[in-house]
Parts: structure tokens; C-alpha cells; sequence
């Protein structure tokens, strides 16, 4: 496993992170038991893994309760957890700045931990970023005087966003929509740098696509019914694009998690994972970095093919 710093001062992270999302009973996707919960965490430990990201409404509260029962007996210096505020543990979507000491206390005590390495605002519509506007960064600079978080930030989409929060708070971690397809938000890669700053790619897969398991007929339930037939025809010609560009790389897998980590300013990446097996297939993946030319070329494809496209998520 290679690591990363994340904060300055702070331990540095494993490349591949454990998003923890899967393990909330009753979030609205397919949880894992108890047991194959307690086996992930494990296996993802004993392979290097020591960057787990979570939010309180993963599971109204048990992504978290559950990540605590494992984490909260370890040597705490060697594990960084990132978690949220903004979508609540008791479903509610709040994001009030007077809400945000009740949800961090909330997530230390179900983590079973003293400090919470960074809180992220959990995906807030985009009026709330302007630091120079909100209460917010306020609070969360007081919450890190008084050592219960050690940095803060946002879950965003866009380049811009990111500046936003970089030029109006103290932000120093952010959750970015980062992919193949999605790749707005690597405009700001080198504000994040400057900054002592650092990005936690999310959905490198873009939602399973660029696990090369869907194609043009592929038919969706649940959240994913949201792309339409030509959403999908789209994905699934572009998704071809890329396995010509990434040509004999060991997978489609392999490429779309190297490429997120050939970036400098991103210090981990999150794939889901929705067990034990999917997690050892993910590790096995990040053992094929993407050369530095194929990686040119899929930044050229993003920007004369696909970024006017603006492909809904």
C-alpha cells in the first residue's frame, strides 16, 4: 500500500480508502450484515487500509456505530476518519450551523473516538461554501481549537466550489466528484496544493461504469433508474472510448482508480465496495499505476469530448 499526507501534522493515508457507506443498516442501498461489516473493516486494516470516510446518515447513525465497534480500540494515531454533517442520523437533511456541534458529538460518541480527523459538509447546496456569508466555518474553526476536529471541509462537485471555500474559510479537505468522466474539479488541484490542502476522490467508478460491467442495453433500478435510455446509450459509447485510450491496462478497474491517484492533490480514493470480495478486487487493482501518456490522453478526451457533454451524475 502507498501513502499520502492528508494533513499536515497528521498520519498519512492509504491511497485506497474505505468508504463506509455500505455499512449503514437501513440507507437506502444494500447493507452488509453485521459480520461481513466487523470482516471488511478487518481485511481492509490488515492490508494497509487506514482511511475510513463515513457520514451520520449512513444507516441513521450505524455506518458510523459500526466503523466504532472496530476503530475505537485501535491506536487512534494511526487511523484518520472523515465524516460529515448536514445529512443527520435521524434522516433529517439540517444544514443549520447551529446543528453542527450536536452532529459532530453524535459521531464521536458512535465512533468511539476523542477526535474526528476532518468533517466535511455533507454535499450543501452551493450558497452555503461562501465562507465570508455563513456561520458555519465559524463553528468549525472553534470545534478545531477545541481539539474535537482536526480540519474541515465539503463534499463538491465543481472547480469552482472548491475555490470558493479555499479563498472564503479555512477548508482544507474536500470530497470531490473526481473521475474519468467527471473532471471539473481538477482546475483546482493546484489551488488545493498551495493551500497545504487535500482532495478525497469520490465515485472513481462514476457509479459502476467504469467498472466496464454495464453497456448500451443495461437496464437500471433503484437510484441508477435515473439515467435514462440515452444517458445510457452515452455512457456506455464513451465508456468504449476509454478502454480503446487505456488499451492493455490490466482493467478498466485498474485505470479509473490510477487515474485519480496520478494526482498529486488527491491524497485518497473511495470506491464502494459491498463486500469482502469487492474490497480485495479494489486492492488488487491499485497495484497497476496508469502511464503517465495514457493518463494525457484521457484528460484530452475529457476536455474535447465529454466535458461540454456536462453528463449528469
Amino acid at each position: 500500500m502507498n501513502y499520502r499526507t492528508y494533513l499536515e501534522g497528521g498520519p498519512e493515508v492509504s491511497e485506497l480508502g474505505f468508504g463506509a457507506w455500505q455499512l449503514g443498516v437501513e440507507s437506502g442501498w444494500k447493507a452488509v450484515s453485521e459480520a461481513e461489516a466487523d470482516r471488511m473493516i478487518r481485511t481492509a486494516l490488515d492490508h494497509g487500509i487506514n482511511f475510513f470516510d463515513t457520514a451520520p446518515t449512513y444507516g441513521n447513525g450505524t455506518s458510523e456505530a459500526r466503523l466504532g465497534k472496530v476503530l475505537g480500540g485501535l491506536d487512534r494515531s494511526r487511523i484518520v476518519i472523515n465524516t460529515k454533517f448536514g445529512r443527520l442520523d435521524t434522516g433529517e437533511v439540517d444544514f443549520s450551523a447551529g446543528r453542527i456541534r450536536e452532529s459532530v458529538e453524535r459521531s464521536l460518541k458512535r465512533l468511539q473516538v476523542e477526535y474526528l480527523d476532518s468533517v466535511i459538509i455533507h454535499s450543501p447546496p452551493s450558497e452555503l461554501l461562501d465562507g465570508n456569508q455563513n456561520d458555519h466555518y465559524g463553528i468549525l474553526d472553534r470545534l478545531i481549537e477545541e481539539g474535537k476536529i482536526r480540519a474541515y471541509g465539503a463534499s463538491v462537485d465543481l472547480a469552482s466550489e472548491i475555490t470558493t471555500l479555499l479563498t472564503t474559510s479555512n477548508a482544507r479537505v474536500f470530497q470531490a466528484f473526481f473521475n474519468i468522466l467527471h473532471q471539473d474539479c481538477k482546475g483546482a488541484f493546484e489551488a488545493v496544493e498551495n493551500r497545504g490542502a487535500t482532495v478525497i476522490a469520490k465515485i472513481p467508478f462514476d457509479s459502476g461504469w467504469l467498472t466496464g460491467k454495464y453497456s448500451s442495453t443495461s437496464t437500471f433500478e433503484g437510484v441508477r433508474a435515473r439515467w435514462s435510455a440515452e444517458d445510457i446509450r452515452v455512457r456506455a459509447r464513451l465508456v468504449d472510448r476509454i478502454k480503446e485510450i487505456v488499451g492493455d491496462h490490466p482493467s478498466l478497474t485498474a485505470a479509473a482508480l490510477s487515474f485519480c491517484t496520478s494526482f498529486d492533490a488527491v491524497s485518497t480514493v473511495i470506491p464502494g465496495a459491498v463486500s469482502t470480495e469487492q474490497l480485495l478486487a479494489n486492492l488488487e487493482a491499485m497495484q497497476y499505476p496508469l502511464n503517465a501518456g495514457v493518463r494525457v490522453e484521457l484528460e484530452s478526451f475529457y476536455e474535447k469530448e465529454v466535458r461540454a457533454m456536462k453528463l449528469p451524475w
